[in-house]
This record gives C-alpha cells, structure tokens and sequence, in this order.
C-alpha cells in the first residue's frame, strides 16, 4: 500500500454508540497531530460527528469525514484516503457490502465487529481474489467476537508446541465469569441474519456448519456445547455460550489459514461454567432457557451501557488444551472492562494500528486477527488494552 495516503485510521460510524468509544479511546490514548497516528472520525453528518468529537474530548483538529453506506461514492472516497477503515456500523451484512468490496478493490485495509459468520462466508467467496490482487487485508471479528478466543487458542497451542513439541488437539474455551451486556449491534446482527436465513436455505449451512469459515475444509465432528453438561475436569457444571457459534468458525478459520497448525483433527468448542453442585447446575439450566439477547427489550442498535457499567464489567475465560498423548496445557484471557463495548472498543482500535504500525508488509486477503496479526496483537492489547494472556499451569 502506498504511504501517501491522507490517515492511517478512519473510525466509520464514528457517532455510533461503539464508534464513539473507538474515537474517545484513540483521542486519550494517543491524541492527534505530533507523532500520534493519523486517524479521522467517520459518519453521515459532519454536524453530528463534530457534535461527539466535542462531547468526548478529542481536539477540535480533530479530522472529520463524511461517508454514508447508501452512497457509494462517499464510500469509495473514504477508501481511497486511509491505510485502514475501522467500522463499527452493523449489521454488517446490511452496511457492509460495499465497503468491502471498496477496501478489496482499493488496497485499503479493514477491520469489522462483525459476528456474522454467513456474511463473512459470502464476502470471502465474493471479494479473496480481489483482495489478495490488491493486497488488502480484511479482518472480520476484530472485537470481543472473537479476539480473546481466537488469539486465546493460537497463544495456548504455542505454548502447547514449546512444553511438548505438538499443537493440543482438543481445546475447551471456558468462560470463567464475565459481567457486562450486550451491544445493540450483537442483537440486531442476530435479527438480521435470521431474516436472510428465512430467505435463504444456504445461510441456514453456513451457520450450522462450524467449519463454513475453514477454506474449503471440512474436519471432525464437533461438540455442539449447547445443554449443560458437568465438566469433571474443571469440577464445574458448564452451559451454553451466545458467542460460540461465531468464535468456533473464527477459530477454526484461523486455524485453516495457519495450514492446520493445530492439526486436521482439531476439536474445539466453548461453553460458560456455572459452578460445581446443585446451584452451579440450577444456574446452567436458567442459561440455557434464557434470551441472552433480552428479547424486544434488549438493547437497540446506538444503546448501550453507561460509563460506570463498561468500566465495572471484566470477563476471564480458561483454555483447557490436551494433546493426543494426554498432555494438559492451561491457558487464560482476561480483559478490564466489559465485554461488548469498553474492551470491544480498545480491541479494534488497537487491531487497526497493529495493521498500520506492526505488521505493514503481509498478503492481502480475507483475514482473522489471529492468523494475520497473531502474537504482534496479543502485545498490543497486553501493553494498551487492559487485557492478559497467560498460561496457568
């Protein structure tokens, strides 16, 4: 990519519920002009996005842009002046179409929330030999779906290969606790790609299948994590997770674009622990009939938690990896804020910049942030973003 392009950085849907975090964390944490990077907030109304760059802090210099999904030339535009686009407006699969195809044809690197496993599967069908050709890289799930997990695998599987010189064939993801809701954006990602499934039979495919994302690869049969289940191993009663469906494809992804480094006969699934007992099983059984998503009174798209609720929340989740030969490796994730908005925000955030500043140079295509960016991103969030990686045995 050429560096004669305007910023590094341009936050899309920047007056957005997650898009302001996103400019509120780039503006406290490396601020503009000097030696920061170049980075713009992104939106339809540059009235409105003025209005927010004010209301959070960031310097009046501050650059602002002008882009709306329904016209095509703003978009292309926008494309044309940065080395990244950051996007933070979903669903993805009803605003995205055409920045992806825009970041494919021009180059341009792009990093998305995107937790919508159907949609990602018709970009890559749609726009991988034009992104390799023009050596963007598209990053999809570059918040908390999936980059605990994904990176939470590939960093326990290198553990793996240091204590025993072979990947862990069978990894659990256990989320250990974790407070915090979820965005308005998760909610209606899950409606709208319920709507295109009722549409059309071979979304229904690529959501049941958990290698839909896998390059063509179809391995073994997987758990399907979704009934409470005692776990021996943890001592604990486990249920099912809402993440799941879209980090076990991304993991699976990941491990197909890294040539099957945790072998072809990788299995993997994640589930929530509830605890031991008949309380831990009592609260397994209440997850597993509830709406996670909370229904017509769950979050709309641009709602969210307020301060003290994002900077309260936490989540930790253990990785429980064996190798063929038995062998036992233990790793954990942890992050400081709440799951779905004030670490989401840090980590694309922080994923964007890793692309610009760590890893400049590598072939365009369609991409997870594990495969891609790897232990260059674990770094960063470990250094910048309030989260931990760690083995723990």
């Amino acid at each position: 990519m050429t560096d004669s392009r305007e910023f590094d950085v341009i936050v899309y849907g920047a007056s957005g519920f997650t898009g302001r975090l996103v400019a509120e964390y780039l503006a406290g944490q490396y601020g503009v002009g000097g030696d920061a990077p170049k980075w713009a907030m992104a939106g339809r109304s540059e009235e409105k996005l003025a209005a927010v760059r004010d209301e959070i802090g960031a310097p009046a210099e501050t650059p602002l842009v002008v882009a709306d999904a329904n016209d095509a030339a703003s978009i292309e535009d926008m494309v044309k002046r940065t080395k990244v686009v950051l996007t933070t407006v979903g669903p993805y699969q009803l605003y995205g179409n055409e920045l992806v195809e825009a970041c494919s044809t021009h180059g341009t690197d792009y990093c998305d929330l995107s937790g919508e496993p159907a949609w990602m599967r018709q970009m890559i069908d749609a726009h991988q030999d034009k992104a390799k050709a023009s050596g963007a890289r598209i990053v999809f799930s570059s918040g908390f779906d999936s980059i605990p997990f994904d990176c939470g695998v590939l960093m326990l599987q290198k553990e793996a290969q240091s204590r025993f010189g072979k990947p862990a064939t069978r990894v659990k993801g256990r989320v250990r606790a974790m407070q915090g809701t979820f965005s308005g954006g998760t909610a209606a990602s899950l409606k709208a790609t319920m709507a295109a499934a009722a549409k059309d039979p071979q979304v229904i495919q690529y959501l049941m299948n958990p290698f839909s994302l896998a390059e063509g690869f179809e391995g073994p049969e997987q758990p399907k994590g979704n009934k409470p289940e005692y776990d021996e191993q943890l001592g604990s009663w486990a249920t099912s997770f809402i993440m799941a469906p879209i980090n076990t494809k991304n993991v699976h992804r990941t491990n197909a674009l890294l040539g099957h480094s945790y072998g072809k006969n990788f299995v993997y699934d994640e589930m929530m622990l509830t605890g031991p007992g008949e309380q831990g099983e009592k609260i397994a059984q209440g997850v597993a009939n509830s709406d996670p998503m909370g229904g017509e009174d769950g979050p709309k798209p641009g709602e969210g938690p307020d301060k003290e609720e994002r900077e309260n929340g936490f989540y930790d989740v253990l990785f429980v990896g064996n190798t063929d030969d038995g062998e036992t490796v233990l790793y954990s994730v942890k992050g400081d804020k709440d799951p779905g908005y004030g670490s989401t925000s840090k980590m694309i955030a922080e994923t964007a910049l890793c692309l610009v500043q760590d890893v400049p140079q590598s072939n365009g295509g369609m991409w997870t942030p594990g495969a891609l960016l790897g232990e260059k991103l674990v770094g960063r969030l470990q250094a910048k973003a309030g989260l931990t990686f760690a083995p723990e045995n």
